[in-house]
């Protein structure tokens, strides 16, 4: 067993000195300074109690600071994992009770457990199902959820809710209990921060400040948000005046949390558990080779998938939430020059120190300071732009990124995703069961092979080369042979069929029934069946079979050598360009013209 593999902390530890130890812990300073109030808010976000956020922001961090393969990735609580653990513990617990709790340290245990065995099993290729177009969707949708359920800390009334329609229903029916004193605090902190995020980098800049420093100061700027809210409660007892604070924290580290052993429990989480792990595995992996590719330095899934279910597992026996990569925070760690995950583990021991020390005053903090702090942070989420590009450029995956923002903001978080991943894996089948296939030839003095729609190519009337651009597998084997067959019906002076596979990477075993199929009819017909330009791990499944044994034609390197074999014996006046069933009378096709100026019976046109 390569230990390194499985423990990348042994593969940057033996060279860590003291340059690296300095510029990890200048980071650690600054991530822990944002971390506090994101910990704290994510809490409140996942309808939990504010040290069950910090718990989660400290083991978690010094375990995949020795299992993760990220040098800059912070772990910790993020906005849509906590908006999908309240959605999955609403129906069984109310907000913050002891049940509510031991739900949440189930999740992060269930969730760490199965992306550790995802790990293991090197099924980092999974999360592959899930397209670009539904996760920005997903995000998109869930950033415009997580915002709405903040507003009732920010009005200071009662609201419930997870989705839009329910959360907007109750606000409109509790608005009229406003408190003026927690929307004073709320707007008052969301203005500053919007300000902080829009203006305050040119503004301090403009200062003299350097850009990285500036940079630095504006991202931090919650931490001041949080101050100056705790003092203003604090000295002003807001409370006394309805607003509603974090209340007492508990002072001290995380004790040992064993999960719940109910059986019933495990299975009604068991879906929620799987969503929550393969979503935050995704954006952990997203932001983490992001940051990785600007050092040229790499990461690897896998292993994440371990580095992740360990953080994860950390969580829940500390009696913490799931936590994943969050992607402020490891921006932050990366432009803060961390330069190994020590980083995290350095940041752990301020968040400890935090819990130790800061919660006396941590308890006077207005929970509409973190709300304001969580609708700024998840507005970096909100694409809906996405939605026109998608549109623009494929009107199917628009389909699916559509359908899984109005089903999350509609329905559930949960239906979303698996809406969005359903389509997706729909769409796919349905775009690789009708392969583009094109008749092709060789464009005049050279070897270069281009379809006859759309340019100026060579053609025999006794030769056909279709070639096919997809792999070949049980959704279109079935489509491969009508082609085929059609094809062959419109040209009766047809003796030889050659198919170019390319971009053919697999033939399973109903592909290559069809293939059989496809031979013995041409056979009757009087036609060869040749093959060329097939890949060798293609020819090495191909090669015991009855298919290349009972084979009509032969199989060839490339369609220009099966051009030379097919059309060199004929008479130059077989060889000249005929009429051809895909150009009519048109003895020479247009160059580059648009596809729809063609009719053709061979599924799309494109080179």
């Amino acid at each position: 067993m390569n230990l390194k593999r499985y423990l990348p902390i042994l593969q940057w530890a033996p060279q860590y000195g003291r340059g690296q130890a300095t510029s990890d812990l200048v980071a650690a300073v600054i991530v822990t300074v944002m971390l506090i109030p994101q910990s704290l808010a994510y809490a409140l976000l996942a309808g939990l109690p504010a040290h069950v956020g910090l718990y989660a922001s400290i083991l978690p961090l010094v375990i995949y600071a020795v299992f993760g393969t990220s040098r800059t990735l912070s772990v910790g609580p993020v906005a849509v994992a906590s908006l999908m653990t309240a959605a999955a513990l609403a129906p069984l617990a109310e907000a913050g009770t002891p049940e509510y709790i031991a739900g949440a340290v189930l999740l992060a245990v269930m969730s760490g457990l199965m992306l550790t065995i995802m790990g293991v099993l090197r099924l980092g290729f999974l999360a592959n199902f899930l397209s670009h177009p539904v996760i920005s969707g997903f995000i998109t949708a869930s950033g415009i959820v997580i915002a709405a359920s903040q507003l009732k800390h920010i009005f200071g009334i009662q609201a419930s809710g997870h989705n839009l329609l329910t959360i907007g229903q109750s606000l409109i029916l509790s608005i009229g209990n406003t408190n003026l004193a927690t929307l004073a605090v709320g707007t008052g902190t969301l203005l500053f921060l919007v300000f902080a995020r829009k203006r305050l980098k040119p503004l301090l800049t403009a200062m003299g400040q350097a850009p990285a420093l500036a940079d630095i100061l504006t991202r931090t700027a919650p931490i001041l948000a949080v101050l100056v809210t705790t003092l203003v409660a604090w000295q002003f007892q807001l409370d006394s005046q309805g607003v509603r604070l974090v209340g007492d924290v508990p002072r001290g580290l995380p004790d040992f949390t064993m999960p719940s052993l109910d059986t019933e429990l495990w299975q009604q989480l068991a879906v929620s558990a799987l969503l929550i792990s393969v979503i935050g595995f995704v954006e952990s992996v997203s932001v983490g080779q992001t940051l990785a590719a600007k050092r040229r330095q790499r990461i690897d899934p896998d292993q994440e998938l371990i580095g992740l279910g360990a953080a994860n597992l950390g969580a829940g026996f500390s009696g913490g939430m799931p936590v994943t990569g969050g992607f402020s925070r490891s921006v932050v760690n990366f432009d803060a020059g961390a330069e190994t995950p020590a980083a995290g583990a350095y940041a752990a021991v301020g968040i400890a120190l935090a819990t130790l020390f800061l919660t006396p005053a941590i308890a006077y903090l207005p929970q509409a300071t973190l709300a304001a702090t969580i609708i700024v942070a998840v507005s970096t989420l909100i694409d809906l732009p996405a939605l026109g590009r998608t549109w623009r450029y494929s009107r199917p995956d628009f389909g699916a990124m559509l359908a899984t923002i109005v089903l999350t903001l509609v329905y559930s978080v949960e239906a979303g995703i698996v809406a969005g991943v359903a389509l997706s894996i729909g769409l796919f089948l349905y775009r690789t069961s009708r392969p583009h296939c094109a008749v092709i030839g060789p464009v005049p003095g050279t070897e270069h092979f281009r379809n006859v729609l759309r340019h100026r190519v060579e053609l025999c009337p006794r030769v056909t080369f279709l070639r096919v651009d997809e792999s070949l597998y049980f959704a279109n084997a079935r489509f491969l042979e009508e082609t085929v067959m059609d094809l062959v019906t419109g040209q009766p002076e047809l003796q030889d069929l050659v198919l170019v596979c390319p971009a053919v990477n697999l033939v399973d075993a109903s592909a290559l029934e069809s293939l059989e199929t496809i031979n013995e009819r041409l056979t009757d017909a009087g036609v060869r069946l040749h093959l060329s330009d097939v890949k060798g791990p293609v020819m090495d499944r191909l090669g015991d079979t009855e298919l290349l044994a009972n084979l009509g034609g032969q199989v060839f390197l490339s369609a220009y050598e099966a051009w030379q074999a097919l059309t060199r014996p004929a008479a130059a006046a077989q060889r000249s360009e005929p009429e051809h069933p895909y150009h009519g009378n048109d003895r020479e096709p247009a160059l580059c013209r648009p596809a729809d100026h063609h009719r053709s019976d061979i599924p799309g046109d494109t080179d």
